[in-house]
């Protein structure tokens, strides 16, 4: 196969597996409300399934235990030998197969069933045996795999782990979690650090802040930015409230497309009313500030609510703090 060929068969795979999501989005109905109202109530999630089923099963339960649901995955068979202990009253189970006649889940049932546990069925065959058993049905079922021989689960198991996330997601929303619920179940990762830590708690301030003057000269400016070594020089007025900013990258445009720097001053080259963000904003926010934008910036100068001046943060300082 020569390289286009390659990438046709990669390609090709996406789309089958964007189709199966697409399809899925329109069947979604009444039976994922009534999962996600369920799940939103659950003492606690049992998330089971066999092979690649059992694999996305395992992540679906994560999902849920990182929102702060109590979930966990069971083995089938382990379940049938002792595990089956941790299923309380109370609890919702939901069961991952694409033939939907998996047959440990099928053994697994009546047990489920002996501790009150209600069944959601995420199944690639609505119209089979985990299905009659089941309390509530959602259709995981697809046009086609994304195998060359429509056997392996691709599209399938795709889509069953999206059906967890939007699930998980929908819980979220009932039960309000908030930003910093989440926060406290992240304490070591960059998701829980990026929610906890506030930019004043990483910023480069006092001395280390490059402060230019909008009359001074394009040569002083280079001279201060490479000095404080930040990325950037803030152009300021003397009380400190911010005017512009020149980066990095506006010394490296201006160099090239200007032969004589004589009489270049600051004021005619600054960027006016820059990005800022607040010394009390928490990282996630400078991040998205940085990120969600048709040319992504790597400094913002932080500010107080009169626009003064009170420090410097680089994305690399966000990076930084989680080391």
């Amino acid at each position: 196969m020569n390289f286009n060929e390659i990438i046709s068969v990669g390609r090709q795979a996406l789309n089958d597996e964007i189709e199966s999501l697409k399809d899925a989005e329109q069947k979604l109905s009444q039976s994922f409300a009534d999962a996600a109202l369920l799940l939103s109530n659950a003492n606690k999630i049992i998330v089971t399934g066999v092979g690649k089923s059992g694999l996305i099963a395992r992540k679906i339960s994560a999902t849920f235990s990182s929102i702060g649901v109590s979930a966990l995955f069971l083995h089938p068979v382990e379940a049938l030998h002792g595990d089956i202990g941790v299923v309380q009253e109370g609890d919702v189970s939901i069961l991952l197969s694409k033939s939907g006649t998996t047959e440990e889940l099928i053994k697994l049932i009546p047990y489920l069933r002996m501790r009150n546990s209600r069944i959601i069925s995420i199944l690639g065959n609505v119209d089979s045996a985990i299905a009659r058993h089941s309390d509530i049905i959602l259709d995981g079922s697809v046009q086609r795999e994304a195998c060359p021989f429509n056997l392996a689960p691709t599209s399938s198991s795709t889509l069953a782990l999206a059906l967890g996330d939007a699930l998980a997601v929908t819980v979220m929303k009932l039960r309000n979690v908030t930003i910093n619920d989440f926060s406290r179940l992240h304490p070591l990762g960059q998701i829980g650090r990026s929610i906890t830590l506030k930019v004043s708690d990483v910023m480069h301030s006092g001395d280390k802040i490059p402060i230019i003057y909008p009359g001074q000269s394009f040569r002083d400016a280079i001279i201060e930015i490479t000095k404080k070594d930040l990325g950037c020089g803030c152009i300021t007025d003397n009380q400190k409230r911010l005017l512009g900013i020149i980066t990095d990258g506006d010394i490296r445009r201006i160099l090239q497309s200007t032969e004589d720097l004589t009489g270049l001053v600051v004021e005619n080259v600054m960027t006016k009313s820059p990005v800022t963000v607040f010394g009390d904003s928490y990282l996630h926010e400078a991040l998205a500030l940085m990120e969600n934008r048709t040319s992504e910036i790597s400094v913002l100068p932080v500010v107080d609510k009169g626009n003064t001046v009170i420090g410097v943060i680089r994305i690399h300082d966000i990076v930084r703090s989680g080391s």
